[in-house]
């Protein structure tokens, strides 16, 4: 069986015709937007607006690649609706000052496209759920009739790989985030809960910015890299599978990949994958750099093996969040979302109580100082 299609085109800078040549190239490959968006229909663009930073940090979704989708979906008859629920206060202060930072508010002025700034709330059903057969959700979402979810290929401190399914954790409004990782301390039960996510919105379409990613310490500490492809699909599993194997990322380590398999909503194979576009292998990056918390192989192995090596692996080996305290300046952002609150500001500056910490990684996520450093154990330094 064969899931997809993805439609895979070379796209080498954020200059807007290029871009939209890519996007629409994309899209003609799926057999065109009318085949996902009609005359009329209110679409949200739900985009990693992960926090107030600037297009070439390479941490959001860049706006020319948002300026051509919404292009596209006007040239449909339809409605784009651009919003994000990112890390923290979920307000309409917090949101213009990311729609701003972010280029969105350029987007709008350009284009005309609706800026979301209903920051309501409201709980769902979800009884398909395993792990969450209710949930809240951001409000606009009852108010559109699509959505299409706007990632960016970056690697993740918790996740490993953060791409269409993962984005979609933004419809979860601001700090019930922090609650969901406090009730979802292990990684497999997040990563059920982002499959529980994305089942209940159902994206239409999911659009992966690779143009420029991010390796390293993603989502928003790592360095910035040159990719240079533009990915589309009507299914955010397979986008998420081929984007992550573009770069070189372990399928098998990625926790979204492995849930939404067992729940036969993908394959963790590229080979099983409907690809279409431009060559998988001239495109694809053979030393993108992996996050700080990532495992050693063969303890992987023993974790999944041997329960009381699990167990040891889990409480003592864990990386570790650290403050670098040259580069922070007390801003308490890491304090205020923490989810299990366990910083603390000491004379102005944090001090981490590791003991509760969940290893959550929202305080490296959400520093906008990178101030935050995820560490291996020293007996994971013995592999490097």
């Amino acid at each position: 069986m064969q899931y997809g299609p993805v439609a895979l085109v070379k796209c080498d800078s954020y200059q807007n015709d290029v871009v939209d040549g890519a996007v629409n190239r994309c899209l003609e490959l799926l057999g065109g937007i009318g085949r996902y968006i009609k005359p009329g229909m209110k679409v949200l663009l739900k985009c990693n607006l992960l926090s107030r930073r600037r297009p070439e940090e390479g941490i959001t979704v860049h706006p020319a690649v948002v300026e051509a989708l919404v292009k596209t979906i006007q040239s449909a008859g339809a409605i784009p609706i651009i919003a994000d629920s990112p890390g923290g206060l979920y307000t309409d202060r917090v949101l213009k000052g990311i729609y701003r930072v972010c280029g969105m508010e350029d987007v709008h002025r350009r284009t005309g496209a609706l800026l979301n700034y209903d920051t309501g709330v409201m709980e769902v059903s979800n009884p398909d759920g395993k792990m969450a057969k209710r949930m809240t959700v951001i409000k606009i979402l009852q108010d559109v009739d699509a959505v299409i979810s706007v990632a960016k290929l970056k690697t993740h401190e918790l996740t490993l790989f953060t791409g269409a399914v993962k984005n979609l954790f933004g419809v979860i409004p601001g700090m019930t985030k922090a609650e969901y990782h406090l009730r979802m301390k292990h990684l497999n039960d997040f990563s059920d809960l982002l499959i529980d996510i994305c089942e209940y919105v159902k994206p239409v379409l999911s659009v992966m910015d690779g143009i420029v990613g991010m390796e390293g310490n993603g989502p928003s500490a790592g360095d910035v890299r040159h990719i240079g492809a533009l990915l589309i699909s009507p299914n955010p599993y397979a986008l998420d599978v081929v984007s992550a194997s573009l770069v070189g990322l372990p399928l098998e380590r990625i926790c979204t990949i492995k849930s939404a398999e067992a729940r036969g909503l993908c394959s963790s194979r590229l080979d099983d994958m409907e690809l279409v576009g431009d060559s998988f292998e001239q495109l694809y990056i053979r030393d993108f750099k992996l996050p700080n918390s990532r495992q050693v192989g063969f303890l992987i192995r023993a974790l999944e093996s041997n329960n009381r090596i699990a167990e040891f692996l889990k409480v003592y080996l864990r990386p570790y969040p650290v403050v670098m305290y040259d580069k922070c300046v007390g801003c308490g952002d890491c304090a205020r979302y923490c989810p299990p609150k366990i910083i603390s500001m000491a004379e102005g500056k944090p001090k981490i109580d590791l003991n509760g910490c969940i290893r959550c990684y929202c305080c490296q996520e959400l520093c906008p100082h990178k101030a935050v450093v995820i560490r291996r154990n020293w007996f994971f330094r013995l592999f490097k």
